[in-house]
């Protein structure tokens, strides 16, 4: 892979994939290797009681029933994640939002369990959380307002949509969230993941086809494979792999009986939160309407950051919001929020209103969550009488351009689009996983390191997430912190990014 600049949009569209270098993948294999060889050494030890075994396993008198522990499965968790653990799961003691406070954690156990040591790491750098637009706060307007309707409302409603927990709260912001996206209805469910999981059910079933992009999250691959249709998986963002399983569908129509499809389902991510790319819509909507299909396309991370209105990947490429037969979008992380919404024509929400497993059995959405997200949406679209949601759009995208930019002058391989407020940045090797995670954090940079079964065998990376709350010297900060040298990030790279020595600070052990 490489970059490319493609004309057929308004303005050029630029995603950059720097190939992995051979030193380094082959490298890479050989650790993962090495921690493989261990892994099963390890295992032959706790076999013949040599080491002690901690993870869970079968009962001797339980060994003629089906195993609840698929031993081989759980392997990766035995001996690869459980050495670096302690990167993640770090209870937090406040709002994330720009900056946060992280509850020190150590163990005395290898990473199997973790003890709080009572002390508070202040004012940690959060280049980690989905705080796209800074709506996370605590004070504030949306803040304001949600304690006012928990005041009225209380902070749940203990009930589903369809008997007694549709509240004219739900309904405004059904109302405002169909008026933001430009579509006709909205449906909005109390959780993101649930959203595509239960929601792709209702849409496709057996007889159907769904296309799906190779890197969709696991919410749309969870939903496909629910909804018992034939899945068929196209290469990312590759146009020409799409072309030829749409035209491949219409040709040969499905196996065995060769009758056409009930329904093509395409399904995409308006930006890839792994990758940091934004998808090639204009061409999808076009091999959409060329071969009769439908267009099932997830916003969770492009609405609100995307989009001169913020109004998403539509907004960006300035196309036709009825285009696009099924947009979906989640509130987690531009709005500060939680839950998803399904937005179109009247009929498709009507339809999923009876027959969505979210929408008829699941509790409704807490009457405060509900407040944020009609705050933060008006707020966007400057209905509040002030220009704070203009700015915290152009303040986000400035930070995404300037601090890009930064790191790749300093030599880093980024992934992605120059425009995506999502930043990988790439490790490849699994020991610099753990390493760059926890050298950050002594330095007070939270950050999320990604690596197998997440990526690539041969691409882990760190993720960060620019925020519209991050001023121009906190991502100077970041991107200048002193004391992890060079190859720990840039392996074949001879002059050293970090050249001086760090102080020892709190940190995870």
């Amino acid at each position: 892979m490489g970059s490319g600049c493609f004309f057929l949009f308004p303005c050029p569209f630029v995603e950059s994939y720097e190939e992995t270098p051979l030193l380094v993948a082959v490298l890479t294999y050989m650790g993962y290797g090495i921690l493989t060889i261990f892994g099963y050494l390890r295992d032959f030890m706790r076999h013949w009681n040599i080491e002690k075994c901690s993870v869970a396993r079968e009962r001797d008198e339980q060994k003629d029933f089906v195993p609840l522990y698929q031993d081989f499965e759980n392997f990766y968790t035995r001996n690869l994640y459980t050495r670096i653990r302690d990167n993640w799961n770090r209870p937090l003691c406040g709002v994330p939002g720009s900056k946060m406070d992280i509850v020190e954690q150590v163990s005395h156990d290898y990473n199997r369990t973790f003890q709080n040591t009572g002390k508070i790491m202040r004012d940690v750098i959060n280049m980690g959380s989905y705080n796209y637009l800074g709506f996370a706060e605590n004070v504030g307007q949306c803040a304001d307002a949600a304690i006012q309707v928990t005041e009225k409302y209380g902070s749940g409603v203990c009930g589903t949509r369809c008997e007694m927990g549709n509240l004219d709260i739900h309904q405004e912001m059904e109302e405002l969230v169909a008026r933001f996206l430009g579509v006709e209805s909205a449906l909005t469910f109390g959780m993101g993941f649930a959203t595509n999981s239960m929601n792709i059910p209702a849409l496709a079933g057996k007889g159907c086809l769904i296309l799906s992009d190779e890197l969709n999250h696991a919410s749309l691959v969870l939903g496909a494979r629910l909804s018992g249709s034939t899945i068929r998986v196209f290469k990312h963002n590759n146009m020409v792999s799409l072309e030829k399983l749409l035209r491949d569908a219409i040709v040969h129509g499905q196996p065995r009986t060769h009758r056409p499809w009930k329904k093509l389902l395409i399904v995409v991510e308006g930006i890839y939160s792994m990758e940091g790319s934004i998808v090639r819509l204009p061409e999808v909507i076009a091999l959409k309407k060329r071969y009769k299909a439908f267009l099932y396309l997830d916003e969770a991370h492009s609405i609100g950051a995307l989009g001169p209105n913020g109004k998403g990947v539509v907004d960006y490429f300035g196309l036709d919001p009825k285009d696009v037969d099924i947009m979906m979008g989640t509130f987690t992380k531009s709005f500060g929020a939680a839950g998803g919404y399904i937005g179109g024509k009247r009929e498709l929400i009507q339809y999923l209103r009876s027959h969505s497993h979210s929408a008829v059995y699941a509790t409704s959405m807490p009457p405060p969550v509900a407040q944020q997200i009609i705050t933060s949406m008006t707020t966007i679209m400057g209905e509040d009488g002030t220009s704070l949601g203009a700015d915290r759009l152009r303040q986000l995208s400035e930070n995404t351009t300037y601090f890009r930019r930064k790191l790749r002058e300093m030599g880093f391989i980024i992934y992605g689009n120059d425009d995506s407020p999502v930043v990988p940045m790439m490790l490849y090797m699994p020991a610099k996983i753990g390493a760059f995670g926890r050298e950050m954090l002594k330095r007070n940079i939270g950050t999320v390191v990604v690596g197998f079964p997440a990526t690539p065998i041969i691409e882990s990376r760190a993720r960060f997430c620019v925020s519209a709350a991050h001023t121009r010297e906190t991502l100077d900060v970041v991107r200048g912190v002193r004391g992890v040298s060079g190859p720990l990030v840039r392996p074949l790279c001879s002059t050293p990014l970090f050249n001086t020595p760090f102080t020892r600070g709190i940190g995870a052990p």
